[in-house]
């Protein structure tokens, strides 16, 4: 079902609104209707989050392939979680660091318990979990 875009009228205090136009400007939306949708569909999310209910999200590590067994552990984990798991894309940083991105989809705690699983692998120097609405 394709959105209508309705059109309302907003009062803000003089200095709220500043600051809304300083967060457009910064974030270079064209104009105030796309910096406030942006805020409330990261409300929105951010719900969901707490909520737990269904989102997608990524999984960003960096970590040195040449660690004994942390390939076997990363496998292991996400085999573990087959089934909210969509893709991994392997990258090569450098010539013994690599960066992986995980993409799930599934109930906001389990990607969270996949994460942090995979986060606290020993070897793994940085991961983080960034989420977004599924429908």
């Amino acid at each position: 079902m394709p959105s209508t875009i309705v059109r309302f009228g907003v009062s803000l205090e003089r200095e709220l609104l500043e600051k809304l136009d300083n967060y457009a400007a910064k974030n270079h939306y064209t104009n105030r209707s796309q910096a406030i949708r942006q805020l409330i569909n990261n409300n929105v999310v951010a719900t969901k989050w707490k909520n737990d209910s269904l989102v997608a999200g990524s999984i960003t590590i960096v970590y040195d392939h040449h660690r004994r067994e942390l390939s076997t552990k990363l496998t292991t984990v996400q085999h573990d979680y087959h089934d909210i798991i969509l893709s991994s894309q392997h990258i090569h940083l450098e010539k013994s660091l690599c960066m992986e991105i995980i993409a799930a989809k599934g109930k906001a705690s389990v990607l969270n318990e996949l994460a942090s699983r995979i986060i606290a692998i020993k070897g793994i120097h940085h991961g983080k979990l960034t989420m977004t609405k599924a429908d």
